[in-house]
């Protein structure tokens, strides 16, 4: 089995590619490309992104055909998929962050600022929260509930459809943290920076 991590230039990916190296144990070939063939070929895909909804989205338009590869692999094929963080945000239609800007538009919904109630809270949200686990997920495969995660991020998935929300982690309200529609899998938490349980949703979306 080979799982590709999509490097789309969106800032530095290399604790993603440690940590799904580190699970895989050369059980799993990881390859990290913007090959399209290779992505269409792997049977797993990971879409990590950092830094701003607008730039990422713009550095995936960037790369010619890539919008449409993912399109085909997550809604023609039906496999697997796991976005991280700004990955997971940009399956929304729209982001608010910097300026309005079009996402995949896979899970209804749109990205906006943490209400961050007259600077009661600071952003962006950065450190270990402890997640609510609302709803099983294939990839919270013995992850206990009230486990913490690691977080960075000032922006929020607000999704249409409540249904598709698997976890909540509580900073200044229950903000969405982790979702799953059919194949499609995302935390907005860096599972690659949450010690051994972020290690454990990774085994378990390889296991998938």
């Amino acid at each position: 089995m080979n799982v590709t991590i999509v490097d789309y230039n969106s800032g530095n990916i290399s604790s993603v590619i440690n940590s799904f190296n580190e699970v895989a144990k050369d059980k799993v070939k990881i390859e990290v490309t913007s090959d399209l063939n290779k992505i269409k070929s792997s049977d797993k895909v990971v879409l990590p992104g950092q830094g701003s909804f607008k730039n990422c989205v713009d550095a995936l338009n960037g790369v010619n055909g890539l919008v449409e590869t993912l399109n085909e692999f997550v809604i023609t094929n039906k496999k697997p998929l796991l976005g991280i963080c700004v990955g997971l945000q940009m399956f929304a239609d729209l982001g608010y962050e910097e300026t309005e800007t079009k996402g995949l538009g896979w899970i209804s919904g749109k990205v906006s600022k943490i209400d961050n109630k007259n600077d009661k809270f600071k952003l962006p949200h950065i450190g270990w929260n402890e997640i609510s686990i609302i709803k099983q997920s294939k990839i919270f495969e013995d992850i206990e509930n009230k486990s913490h995660m690691y977080f960075v991020h000032s922006y929020e998935f607000i999704p249409e459809d409540k249904n598709v929300i698997t976890a909540t982690t509580d900073y200044s309200s229950n903000i969405v943290c982790s979702v799953e529609k059919e194949n499609i899998f995302g935390t907005q938490f860096h599972p690659e920076k949450s010690d051994k349980t972020g290690l454990q949703i990774i085994n378990n979306f390889i296991n998938l």
